[in-house]
């Protein structure tokens, strides 16, 4: 075992980032909808929560540019990217803005009218059900109303500050 390298006892916030960083998160990409606005994010914070109802949860910080229409309740989907999916992660994490996020990938219409990606390891089509708020983040609970599953399990993953397979 190597020693643990101590961060300062004073920056809490900069030894969890520190800690975290060293957790394996499948990468998603979220879409959010209203009316014709729509949204799109690279994301890890995604969760199940439930399965009786079946539900997931999104987190997303005040400054993502999604952020108001989940906050006013819009419906979502999640969609768990592959490994080939690295440039729509890209695009969506920052390298577009707006509905250029959407210029690559084959986006459809899911059932609640919003966007899923056709080849996504799999696609969850959410009904806004809740929000909570604390800290930097929104949390946003939806009811999910249909799920997409395509190819093999090899995702795209996000750790130590990078994509991986």
């Amino acid at each position: 075992m190597t020693n643990a390298v101590l961060p300062d006892a004073g920056d809490i916030a900069g030894a969890l980032k520190l800690g975290l960083r060293r957790l394996a998160k499948a990468v998603v990409v979220v879409t959010a909808h209203r009316g014709d606005t729509r949204a799109a994010m690279t994301a890890t914070a995604v969760s199940e929560l439930s399965l009786d109802p079946p539900s997931l949860l999104v987190c997303a910080n005040r400054s993502a540019s999604m952020f108001p229409l989940l906050k006013d309740g819009a419906d979502f989907c999640v969609n768990i990217l592959d490994a080939s999916h690295r440039a729509i992660a890209d695009r969506c994490a920052g390298g577009a803005a707006g509905d250029a996020r959407f210029a690559e990938g084959d986006w459809r219409q899911a059932a609640n009218g919003g966007w899923v990606l056709g080849d996504a390891q799999a696609s969850f089509a959410c009904a806004f059900e809740q929000a909570h708020f604390y800290g930097t983040h929104g949390i946003f609970i939806g009811r999910v109303i249909d799920v997409r599953i395509a190819g093999e399990v090899g995702p795209l993953i996000y750790v130590d500050g990078a994509f991986r397979s």
